[in-house]
């Protein structure tokens, strides 16, 4: 399939990375299609672009990179809306911004999405423990290395 984005011209995108967000995500309830691109090999980090509005991408991570012990409280009605009959079949990610020099992650709101379906949900955990803006990355050190587009 072939989509096109603000950031990477027309593209070609495999069926295996389309996913659907039923109730969409946050600020965009309405787009509910979106492809998981991977601009390079070794990148740690992803593009979520929605398919029917070449604007609308976010950059996303898995959050254990960052955070080990990082855990998603999944309710059970959040896993029959996705079809995830087991967490084994889950994948989180992450959306990630930069905040000045430094790349931060909502661990508030993670993206769980079925692996199995390709079907996802973003949920808003209630635990105070979680921020919209954890600290990942400083751009200034030279922790690790990042995907260039991210």
């Amino acid at each position: 399939m072939k989509i096109q984005t603000t950031r990477f011209g027309l593209i070609e995108v495999d069926q295996s990375r389309l996913l659907k967000f039923p109730t969409g995500v946050l600020g965009f309830p309405d787009i509910t299609e979106y492809a998981l691109l991977q601009t390079n090999d070794e990148g740690n980090f992803f593009w979520l672009q929605a398919l029917d509005r070449s604007d609308v991408a976010f950059v996303v991570c898995d959050p254990l990179l960052f955070v080990p012990d990082y855990q998603v409280p999944i309710r059970p009605e959040d896993c029959e809306q996705i079809g995830l009959k087991s967490m084994d079949d889950a994948q989180v990610l992450i959306i990630v911004n930069k905040v000045d020099r430094t790349l931060t992650g909502n661990i508030q709101g993670p993206l769980v999405i079925n692996a199995i379906n390709r079907t996802g949900r973003q949920l808003v955990l209630s635990e105070k423990k979680y921020s919209t803006r954890h600290p990942l990355i400083n751009l200034d050190s030279p922790q690790r290395q990042i995907s260039k587009t991210a």
